[in-house]
């Protein structure tokens, strides 16, 4: 239901990011970016990422392959079109000095622990996303994103829909299905 009433608002946004480009600000380029991803960093849907407090270099990345394809997202790849190279690095630094928000997602129950310990153990996703999923740099934070995105971005790497990143897709085709809805209980509530 909220995607549907969000659609007309994005189109709207997607119509004006040409001249978006051209403001002044990062500020006021990042105004854009909050009409999904959210004022306080909160997004409007639970399938949105929260970009708050993301790291940079990570952020910068996801920005620069939504814009050459790499990561397909029809909105995403026309609201950064026009975005330059600098554009990309000023917002992405902007975004990852604002404080991370707290969705307010419960912790994951024993068993789903259980299972996510598991995959860590088998998968190694501390490896790169470190203790406490906070992640560094070009890797992102996972601990306290959104359930939904969470598990959705699991499937799509499973599935190859999300191809700018093959380490995980060979990653979670190694993780039984099964263990996606735990880990992702896990980690929005860790």
């Amino acid at each position: 239901m909220m995607r549907k009433m969000l659609l007309p608002l994005v189109a709207l946004v997607l119509a004006a990011a040409p001249a978006l480009a051209q403001q002044q600000t990062i500020a006021e380029k990042a105004q854009v970016c909050a009409t999904c991803h959210g004022e306080k960093g909160v997004p409007v849907d639970r399938a949105y990422p929260i970009i708050w407090g993301q790291h940079q270099g990570y952020l910068y990345l996801q920005l620069r392959d939504f814009k050459s394809g790499a990561r397909k997202n029809e909105f995403m790849s026309a609201v950064v079109a026009d975005l330059s190279r600098d554009d990309m690095m000023a917002l992405a630094e902007y975004f990852s000095k604002l404080p991370w928000p707290d969705l307010r997602q419960k912790s994951a129950s024993d068993a789903d622990t259980a299972i996510a310990d598991r995959a860590n153990t088998s998968i190694g996703c501390t490896g790169c996303h470190l203790g406490q999923y906070q992640g560094d740099a070009t890797v992102p934070r996972l601990a306290g994103q959104s359930h939904d995105y969470l598990l959705a971005q699991m499937k799509t790497f499973r599935e190859r829909i999300r191809g700018n990143n093959p380490g995980m897709t060979d990653l979670m085709k190694a993780t039984p299905g099964a263990a996606f809805a735990p880990m992702a209980n896990f980690l929005a509530g860790h």
